[in-house]
């Protein structure tokens, strides 16, 4: 069973920065493309950004391509969202997940989630 926690989220000003984590727990963890989506009150959960075991890429949401940084360290099966230059527009309830069918971006396709952590950019 895998099991994923957030953490690091909070508010912060418009041009502020944050780092969230995601501990994961799991065999397969460490094999898994892991990735990052968020959701806005009132509109659906979107893609952020995901990084592949197999090969390292990253991927990222055009909104936050060159603004967030995603990284993992594999021996301590943990996942990490640089989020540089916040705008209000990135508030959101941030949840990491993990493909072990190494998937990117269709979200369906993510086998386990995080609770989510609660990311507020004020203006």
């Amino acid at each position: 069973q895998v099991q994923l926690v957030e953490s690091g989220g909070g508010l912060v000003q418009a041009g502020g920065s944050l780092r969230l984590s995601c501990a994961a727990s799991g065999r397969t963890v460490s094999t898994s493309t892991m990735g990052w989506f968020r959701q806005a009150p009132g509109k659906e959960r979107e893609f952020v950004a995901a990084i592949r075991q197999i090969d390292g890429n990253t991927y990222y949401a055009s909104s936050v391509k060159g603004r967030f940084t995603i990284s993992r360290d594999n021996a301590k099966n943990m996942a990490y969202l640089q989020m540089n230059s916040l705008k209000p527009e990135d508030t959101a309830v941030y949840y990491c997940a993990v493909s072990t069918g190494g998937t990117i971006y269709y979200m369906p396709r993510y086998d386990h989630w995080g609770q989510g952590t609660q990311v507020t950019v004020s203006s």
